[in-house]
């Protein structure tokens, strides 16, 4: 009896099995819902005719094309570009490639003046700072002139004693003339009197010789600018004893008291590999642009190639004028410069 009722609890096999057509189905509804997503996903160049809007894609080659060939974009839905889009690069302009050498120097002035005294002296009065503007035969130093005045004062005498020595000697010129011209004097004593006024007016024209030597020594304790331009180092103090070679202050020794250069004619000075130098002859145009101002470019010309090359560097020295310099190209401070092809 207890296996009567255990058959009839048993589930028979082919009640177990699930029926295969409804897992066939999900499959079938999976895929067809899948396809039809990755249908929709795909763009396609039907995508813009059917719904009147284009692609992201689209838009980006459309405004970098416009970019390039400068046209002005079809609408404005065309024309907006994301940010995050690539942008087409710029092609080189014609400045950037027409160079046939491209090096760096430094910026002189064309004349740099140093001013020196003539002589040992104190200085007096100096009236200029560095960075001033001075003008050809402005004075800028005056050196104590005391000793020289006094000297000059000494000479003048000497030049009154000597005038009356001459006077002297004119009138016993006179006298003797007389006496001889009566027989009383001898013609031997008349030469000696013509002698002694030659020699007491050769006195006079030493003295005022000397006289003018003084003088010129005045002149030097006045010391003036040479040239129109601007002071670029100022060396020597009121009051310091200064030589020809000074030693001011703390400085090291100088044999100047000031230096000065016109900042309206300034160079480039560069030293030019000798595998360069092909490529240069002078009067040959240059772009000339400061470091300090990149954005500043000024004409320039080769106006000096030296001679003698360096033999342990392997350069040799040139200079290029610039032809217009202004406020921003400074003395001492380095500057690219581009050579221009030479037209045959």
């Amino acid at each position: 009896m207890n296996n009567d009722a255990l058959e009839k609890l048993r589930i028979a096999s082919e009640r177990k099995r699930r029926p295969r057509g409804a897992v066939w189905l999900i499959f079938s509804v999976i895929t067809v819902i899948v396809g039809v997503i990755v249908y929709f996903a795909i763009p396609r160049a039907s995508d813009s005719i059917r719904t009147g809007m284009k692609s992201s894609r689209e838009m980006v080659m459309e405004a970098a094309d416009q970019s390039i060939s400068g046209k002005a974009p079809k609408s404005a839905a065309a024309s907006k570009v994301p940010p995050s889009s690539p942008v087409a690069a710029s092609t080189p302009s014609s400045d950037e490639t027409e160079f046939v050498l491209k090096t760096s120097g430094y910026i002189i002035a064309r004349e740099r003046i140093e001013v020196s005294p003539r002589f040992m002296g104190q200085v007096k009065w100096i009236g200029i700072k560095k960075g001033d503007s001075v003008t050809n035969g402005q004075v800028v130093v005056i050196l104590d002139d005391a000793e020289y005045l006094a000297r000059l004062a000494d000479v003048n005498g000497q030049i009154a004693v000597a005038q009356v020595a001459v006077e002297k000697a004119r009138l016993d010129l006179g006298r003797s003339e007389e006496l001889v011209r009566e027989k009383v004097e001898t013609q031997q004593s008349l030469d000696d009197l013509r002698l002694a006024l030659a020699s007491a007016e050769a006195q006079v024209k030493q003295l005022e010789g000397a006289r003018k030597l003084i003088e010129t020594w005045l002149d030097w304790c006045v010391i003036k600018s040479p040239v129109d331009g601007v002071v670029l180092e100022k060396l020597a103090e009121a009051n310091e004893l200064v030589t020809p070679q000074n030693f001011g202050g703390s400085r090291g020794p100088s044999t100047s008291l000031l230096a000065v250069a016109d900042l309206n004619d300034l160079q480039v000075e560069i030293d030019v590999n000798e595998q360069e130098l092909a490529r240069i002859q002078l009067g040959q145009k240059c772009q000339v642009s400061p470091e300090a101002f990149p954005d500043r470019f000024y004409e320039g010309v080769v106006a000096e190639i030296a001679p003698e090359a360096n033999r342990s560097k392997g350069t040799l020295q040139l200079k290029v004028q610039i032809l217009k310099p202004d406020r921003y190209l400074t003395p001492e401070l380095s500057a690219k410069v581009n050579f221009y092809p030479v037209k045959p």
